[in-house]
């Protein structure tokens, strides 16, 4: 059939017939039953949801369920809401049949208006009510037999409820009849021992509850007939108990629903006053819960007569049949309960307001979750400070207000120094602890109007409110003061130094992120000249840092294009004058800024941590240069410099070792120059990491000897084999006599130790004879040689000796 002959078929039918899509439960077509019974144009239905016909509870529980489920169908008495708002009861079908023309399947739901029948019942109740004292039995099926079980009577009833044929009753065979019914029952055992022990006691009147297979549920009630004081025969009545039985479930549920619910559920009458309370009510009112019975329902909020307020409650029942929203609920001690209150009005067929459910939800928990949401918004976590969103907010006011007064105010970047040392001896959660001791005592130090802000980690912002430079310098000197009183902790005493940069508004910035930059930049600058102290921002301080940060945009991008180059320096044996090594100098060539010195970038590769790339790639070439030496039949000693940061990686040992063994160069061959500072910081871990790489035969040369921190005692316990002198004290020579003992002390020092020295920056024959005759073994410098590209080297070391002077002065060596 085409889908048009298909919905003419449905129109024709006295039942309401929807059809529903499978997936989206959306009504696809309705017939003109459906139309008559709604009092919903077909257009109007067409697309509608259908939970739209769902007035009850049970119904929304079963449209939810899944389409295996719903496919599976129902058939069951329940009600639908009328366009015009009447609830109208009506008998349900729910099947799932194909779709027609289409392909697949579709819900057909049918529906039967039973309020004429619903209205028969109640009128026969009445009746039946009415005859019950000259009635026995009042029943919807009516059986009469005699003794000897033939079927005298029966009603219509009878045969709709045991779903009996018609055809069967015209053939008055009552076995059949019987049997038929006894089919029908689910309990056949049960149905026919209750019949022997009813037929046995023939004076006896009984009731029974009888379950068929169709799920209709009868009530089975019997009674003797007399004739004359003799028992003749017995009335069986049938009483179709099915729905009752539904309700009476539905009402069980319900009890346990309201007994077992967390939400405080409370009933009120017509009148609005309280029937009942479940014990969730009665916890969340307090003890004096009882004495609420038969109160207004509105006197729970503290409202008994607020008539206001019942307006509300009463609009909302008219509109949408509910009231909803936040009241406080006084409790017993006085204080307030914030509580969200549905109040659902309860009618009737008729409409009339029959009771009214009212479902409270303590908020308690949720309002604090909220205000907890807002705090941590606004402010920082660890300290409870203003974040930085709540610092704007201020400093967009404070701008605001700026303009129209012509006033400014000041912003103070602090940071603390060197803070990363408590965290990482004391550990995170003891510096988290610090943290929240220096924002008590930096709030100390500012005023009321004034606002203090951390912005992560150990820096923090402060918003002086009017403040100018006087203003600003004088709060700076007061943090710096109560910053150096010794804090206590754990029984620990310790002190915290910090730094501050300080730009005004509206000289130095027009917003905050401006404000913040500028003084970070001036924070900077203050660390870089020792830090512990305060600084204004000067607008040379960003041209100093733009020109930085283009370095070293300029010197990461350097390798990959080609412009760094490794030279070597010619180490010479000052008896011999044979070359007996080389050291390794990394050098810089670019386009924008020439020839880059390596005291310029070397410091800026330090601080960005991209050290360690560069000494990993000039130990490379090295490496691999040293390595082509040795196999042209020239092997000598090449020296590489290594910095601190690139000493202490964890995989600096193992890479070095992966390095020879790639480029079979011999361990001796190689060595490593290491500055005072890296053998003094974590003495024990660097004292083990400097003996395996003795172990292995690596050369370890002490660079810059005496122009750091010096501690003689490592060079008795660490495997060194090498100290250079630095030029700085090379440069004096012969003339000054500082430099004189200086260099003849180290000189000394490594005799007695049996380590050999190394002169730098040796430029005249002079300064060579002198070191020579102090009995210093080796020199480098441009007497011999400035650092050469790798080929000019190799040339270097084909020439006869002894060598010649090489080049002029030297410029600084890094």
């Amino acid at each position: 059939m085409t889908d048009r002959q298909i919905h003419a078929w449905l129109d024709g039918l006295l039942e309401a017939v929807w059809l529903v899509d499978e997936d989206s439960l959306v009504i696809l077509h309705a017939n003109e039953s459906a139309q008559r019974l709604t009092g919903l144009s077909l257009e109007a239905m067409a697309g509608m949801p259908v939970f739209t016909l769902a007035a009850t509870p049970q119904d929304h529980a079963f449209w939810g369920e899944s389409a295996d489920v719903v496919a599976a169908g129902i058939h069951s008495h329940t009600s639908l809401l009328r366009a015009d708002g009447v609830l109208v009861p009506v008998e349900r079908r729910v099947t799932r049949v194909a779709a027609g023309a289409s392909p697949g399947t579709v819900f057909m739901v049918t529906m039967l208006d039973r309020s004429v029948q619903d209205a028969t019942e109640r009128e026969l109740e009445t009746l039946l009510s009415e005859l019950r004292a000259t009635l026995d039995s009042a029943a919807d099926g009516m059986l009469v037999c005699s003794l000897d079980n033939r079927v005298r009577a029966f009603n219509q009833r009878l045969a709709q409820l045991w779903n009996i044929p018609r055809e069967r009753l015209l053939e008055r065979d009552d076995a059949a009849v019987y049997a038929h019914m006894a089919s029908q029952v689910v309990d056949a055992r049960h149905y026919a021992d209750r019949l022997a022990a009813i037929a046995h006691e023939s004076m006896q009147e009984s009731t029974d509850i009888i379950e068929l297979r169709s799920g209709v549920v009868l009530e089975m009630r019997t009674v003797p007939q007399f004739s004359q004081g003799r028992p003749v025969g017995r009335v069986y009545s049938y009483r179709d108990v099915t729905r009752q039985t539904e309700i009476q479930a539905s009402l069980r549920l319900a009890a346990r629903v309201f007994e077992s619910s967390l939400d405080a559920i409370f009933i009120a009458d017509s009148q609005h006053r309280v029937l009942r309370m479940n014990p969730g009510c009665e916890r969340l009112v307090g003890p004096s819960a009882k004495a609420f019975e038969g109160c207004m329902a509105a006197s729970l909020f503290g409202g008994g007569s607020d008539a206001t307020f019942m307006e509300q409650v009463l609009q909302g029942w008219a509109d949408e049949g509910f009231w909803e929203g936040e009241l406080w609920l006084p409790r017993d001690n006085g204080a307030y309960c914030a509580v969200q209150l549905s109040w659902v009005a309860l009618r009737d067929d008729e409409g009339r307001l029959v009771q009214s459910i009212g479902f409270m939800r303590d908020l308690t928990l949720q309002h604090a979750a909220q205000k907890r949401i807002e705090e941590l918004a606004y402010s920082d976590v660890l300290t409870g400070l203003p974040n930085r969103l709540l610092l704007s907010q201020r400093v967009d006011t404070a701008i605001q207000g700026a303009r129209q007064s012509d006033t400014g105010f000041a912003i103070l970047f602090l940071d603390l120094d060197r803070f990363k040392i408590i965290n990482d001896s004391l550990g995170h959660p003891f510096g988290d602890r610090v943290l929240q001791l220096v924002a008590e005592r930096l709030q100390t130090c500012l005023r009321q109007t004034d606002m203090l802000c951390r912005l992560g980690g150990d820096e923090f912002v402060i918003y002086l409110h009017g403040g100018d430079a006087v203003v600003a310098e004088s709060v700076a000197r007061r943090i710096l003061d109560d910053m150096l009183k010794p804090f206590t902790l754990d029984s620990m005493g310790f002190s915290i130094q910090c730094s501050i940069g300080m730009a005004l508004y509206p000289q130095d910035g027009a917003t905050l992120d401006d404000l913040i930059k500028q003084a970070d930049t001036a924070m900077y600058r203050v660390k870089e000249r020792g830090r512990g102290s305060y600084g204004f921002y000067q607008p040379q301080m960003n041209a100093n840092l733009l020109s930085r940060m283009q370095m070293e945009h300029a010197m990461r991008q350097a390798l990959g294009l080609h412009r760094m180059a490794v030279h070597y320096q010619p180490q010479v044996n000052m008896a011999t004058g044979r070359i007996t090594g080389a050291e390794a100098l990394i050098r810089w060539t670019d386009p924008e800024f020439g020839s880059v010195s390596p005291a310029q970038f070397i410091p800026l590769a330090e601080e960005s941590g991209y050290i360690v790339t560069l000494g990993a790639w000039v130990m490379e070439q090295s490496v691999r240069e040293a390595a082509l030496w040795m196999h042209s039949g020239t092997p000598i000693m090449i020296s590489v410099n290594v910095s601190a940061l690139e000493f202490r990686q964890p995989d600096f040992v193992e890479r070095i070792t992966r390095l020879l063994a790639v480029h079979q160069l011999p361990p001796t061959l190689l060595e490593l120059e290491l500055t005072e500072t890296i053998l003094l910081q974590d003495a024990q871990e660097m004292e083990q990491r400097v003996r395996v790489l003795a172990d292995l035969g690596i050369g370890l040369a002490i660079d810059d000897f005496g122009t750091g921190y010096s501690s003689l005692a490592y060079l008795k316990k660490l495997p060194i084999h090498k100290l250079k002198i630095d030029q700085s004290f090379v440069r004096g020579l012969p003339d000054d006599e500082g430099d004189r003992a200086i260099v003849s002390a180290i000189i000394s020092i490594g005799r007695a130790m049996h380590i050999e020295v190394v002169a730098e920056g040796v430029e005249t024959e002079t300064q060579q004879a002198v070191l020579q005759a102090m009995q210093c073994d080796h020199y480098q410098g441009f007497l011999c040689a400035p650092g050469l590209p790798a080929e000019a080297f190799r040339a270097l070391l084909s020439k006869p000796l002894p060598l010649k002077a090489q080049g002029k002065r030297s410029p600084l060596k890094t």
